[in-house]
């Protein structure tokens, strides 16, 4: 049988040429309004299926052509019609190799071939697991369970087994398994669904799904810890138990019997979508299996394999013009400022001279904050589950007030350049460089490398090209302006950048509600009907993200580490004076809550949009290519390259925040304290070229993250941060709320909190979400009780502390730190 495209492809008669619209001239305003209006001029996107498979013909032995072929523990495996032997394929796909294995387990097998590596006994009690050696298949019994079931499917869910049935009163029935012992109490009964006798049980992606085909009816039900059972859109016809597989991060395949015949199948665990690829099968098969990405089964004519066609680039020459021209731009103005201060002071690299105007300062918080992760993360999380991540924006507003009045100010008068010299002057040198080393790690290691990876997964999603290269040009322009232009040209970059961000974000959202049947009124209905815009969880199950875990997460993460994060104190520092200090954090709280909204609003018009068009996602990205995917796939050609330069425009704002900071602690914190002869103008050449080297550094952590499968990079980036954060956090705290905290209680206090976060991390005690808190929590408690085994400080706190006064401008012994430095 030749190669042919097992592609969906409907007639093109309706389709219609989409209209390419240019801003023209220079407001910007006027750019973004054509922008606005763009979604409702513009054709539906193309109907064509993203899921295209190609089948081939695959090499049988003679004297199994008329065996069975069946699925063990993710392998294929031939068995002869008696029964009797059996032929498993190689690891490395190449050849066929005999299975070593007892006659009478290869019959049990021949009889019950069952997608999986569970095999359940005839008299529906008897289980046994299967696994292989090698080729050698072994068995092993578990206990048997509690009752026999009829039509007994079973999948590994959760570190152990669910086995789901029709009991002895006809009721469906599910039990759960993970067994230390041998007893049968180690069957769990567990709810079920409502419905009938199961044709395929599935554990994918934290979620379970049963197919039944009871009287014809294909009901698909679907569980998932939040919402517990639910039924969703049924199977396009009679389910084959013999495949049923995961595909990717968040899709299933499964073999249909049609009246026409066999066919292929996809749901979308997510949004409960089914999707039929189009080729029709041979309707006498002879078995399935799972074979690489794809699918193989054995008909009278022979052994065929289903797999995924490559697919061809999304990004065309015009996007690729429109995203060449902002790279460009966003050079222009790093070497602006490079040329318009080629004798910048380290004042006027580091904090931008302190001339700032405040709003600026607060839009460049923003960019800095929100990053890659808002616009690809975000959506992909509201995507995935719902709007319960917001609850920290609507919290941290209440956080960034108090922060505006109380911390701010007091570090603002103080005429810093890096927050850390706050440390040396309120308890000791050392920690000082401790706190200051702790927030590099932090910083390149948990934050730079995440938010290269995305925007560079997105990317590589529309373009095809490889994620390496992503990373290393969206790198290389950020070191070069970064380097360049330094604090002025990344605050008014940010600027910049923002305004391109929610332009495509806002763009998107109205393109989809636009093309979508029924508009914002069927997104609304969908959106509430399944609860996708569920913001509040009062649980006080300490492994979810309740609202306790979120209060707790703005107490210690907004109120008490802001002082400590240079990357966004260096833009309140930046400003003329405390008040306008002040009012650059209200300005960036007054953007969090909308910003939140409108990214968390994508996720879930993605959600309702594919619901709707299943057959425009491609099951072999991950979840976190779902918003990239969207943008390539269904925007206008121009468009798309415009969206994607709000993805670089929002990874590019917080990495060359990020870049800056570190470089300015490098320059701050360790050459002006440990060179003999420190110089303003070594310390910002220093600054340029430790520049090019954290960014290489950020560049190859984001290479080493791109060979792992992370399903979100979004909890990633928020366990790493509470790793790392916490301890320095806690020092802040002491140090501006308390008088008695000295040097060495906040030694011990910071010691003893990355000890405890790193045990409850080992042990998996709590939802990530907590370790930021658990880590301060511990420096605070620790640092203050061990502060009271030492003298107290003998220096003047006076302008140290909210107890001291906020007035009288900097400190003595920090006034002659700063002329020194």
């Amino acid at each position: 049988m030749s190669p042919s495209p097992f592609q969906h492809r409907r007639a093109p008669a309706n389709r219609r040429t989409p209209l390419r619209s240019r801003p023209r001239g220079p407001a910007l305003l006027r750019a973004l309004l054509i922008l606005l209006i763009l979604p409702f001029l513009l054709p539906p996107a193309a109907a064509d299926s993203l899921m295209s498979m190609a089948v081939r013909d695959l090499e049988v032995p003679g004297e199994l052509r008329d065996g069975t072929l069946v699925a063990v523990a993710g392998r294929p495996v031939l068995i002869d019609g008696a029964g009797g032997s059996a032929q498993v394929r190689a690891i490395d796909g190449d050849r066929w190799e005999p299975v070593l294995a007892a006659p009478e387990l290869l019959a049990r097998l021949a009889r019950h071939p069952l997608a999986g590596d569970i095999l359940i006994g005839e008299h529906g009690r008897h289980v046994e697991v299967l696994s292989w050696d090698q080729a050698r298949l072994r068995s092993q019994a578990l206990p048997p369970l509690p009752e026999p079931l009829s039509d007994a499917r079973a999948a590994r869910f959760q570190g152990g087994w669910r086995i789901a049935g029709i009991g002895e009163d006809g009721a469906p029935r599910l039990y759960a398994g993970a067994f230390a012992g041998t007893d049968e109490g180690g069957w769990r009964r567990q709810p079920a669904w409502d419905g009938g006798a199961p044709a395929a049980l599935l554990a994918h992606t934290g979620r379970l799904l049963v197919v039944e085909t009871t009287a014809g009816a294909n009901a698909t039900h679907r569980w998932s810890e939040d919402l517990g059972w639910q039924r969703v859109q049924a199977a396009p016809g009679a389910i084959d138990p013999r495949l049923v597989r995961a595909l990717g991060q968040a899709h299933a395949l499964f073999a249909v019997s049609r009246p026409e015949g066999g066919r292929l199948a996809t749901l979308n665990t997510i949004t409960g979508a089914w999707t039929m690829l189009p080729q029709v099968l041979e309707s006498d098969t002879l078995g399935w299996a799972p074979w690489a990405d794809g699918a193989a089964w054995l008909a009278r004519d022979g052994l065929h394999l289903a797999e995924p066609v490559e697919r061809q680039p999304l990004l065309k020459w015009q996007d690729w013009v429109v995203l060449s021209v902002y790279l460009v731009l966003v050079l222009g103005v790093g070497l602006y400022f490079y040329l318009r201060e080629k004798s910048a002071s380290a004042a006027d690299f580091f904090v931008g001279g302190r001339s700032i105007p405040f709003w600026a300062a607060g839009i460049s918080l923003y960019a800095t904050n929100v990053s890659s992760i808002s616009f690809i993360a975000i959506p992909a999380k509201s995507f995935e589950s719902n709007w319960q991540y917001l609850t920290n924006n609507l919290i941290g507003v209440l956080g960034l007030m108090f922060v505006a009045v109380w911390v701010v100010p007091l570090l603002r008068r103080l005429d810093l350049m890096s927050v850390f010299s706050y440390l040396e002057t309120r308890f000791h040198p050392a920690i000082r460089m401790l706190a200051s080393a702790l927030c590099i790690v932090m910083q390149v290691g948990s934050r730079m490398s995440v938010i290269l990876f995305l925007p560079s997964l997105a990317i590589a999603t529309i373009t095809g090209m490889d994620v390496a290269w992503s990373i290393l040009i969206m790198g290389v322009f950020t070191i070069v302006y970064t380097a360049l232009g330094g604090m002025r040209a990344v605050i008014w970059t940010d600027f910049v950048q923002v305004l391109v961000m929610f332009g495509g974000a806002l763009f998107a959202i109205g393109f989809i509600f636009w093309h979508l049947d029924g508009g914002v009124s069927e997104f609304a209905r969908i959106a509430m009907a399944e609860h996708k815009t569920r913001v509040f969880d009062f649980s006080f199950d300490l492994t979810r993200a309740t609202v306790w875990g979120f209060l707790f997460l703005v107490v210690f993460d907004v109120v008490l580490t802001f002082p400590k994060d240079q990357v966004l104190m260096q833009r309140v520092l930046s400003t003329p004076s405390a008040r306008a200090a002040g009012r650059s954090v209200w300005t960036f709280a007054a953007i969090t809550i909308p910003g939140g909204i409108l990214f968390y609003g994508i996720g879930t018009a993605l959600y309702v949009y594919y619901q709707a068009h299943p057959e425009r996602m491609d099951p072999w990205l991950p979840i976190d290519s779902t918003f990239p995917l969207f943008i390539a796939a269904e925007l206008p050609t121009g468009v798309t390259g415009l969206i994607i330069a709000g993805i670089f425009a929002a990874a590019m704002s917080t990495l060359s925040s990020i870049i800056n900071s570190v470089s300015t602690l490098l320059s701050v914190d360790f050459y002006q304290r440990l060179s003999r002869r420190p110089s303003e103008r070594g310390s910002v050449r220093l600054a340029e070229w430790t520049t090019v080297l954290v960014g290489a550094v950020g560049m190859g952590l984001a290479w080493l993250l791109a060979s792992y499968d992370v399903q979100s990079l979004f909890d990633v980036s928020i366990e790493l941060a509470g790793l790392l954060g916490g301890g320095f956090a806690g020092a802040y705290t002491l140090g501006m709320f308390t008088t008695r905290a000295n040097w060495q209680g906040v030694a011990i206090g910071i010691a003893s909190a990355l000890v405890v976060t790193f045990g409850a991390w080992s042990m998996d005690l709590v939802h990530p979400y907590f370790y930021l808190a658990i880590s301060i929590m511990t420096c605070i408690v620790v640092g203050y009780l061990a502060s009271l085994l030492f003298p107290p400080p003998a220096q003047s706190l006076a302008g140290l502390t909210v107890h001291t006064g906020r007035g009288g401008g900097t400190p003595a012994p920090l006034a002659q730190a700063a002329r020194a430095k």
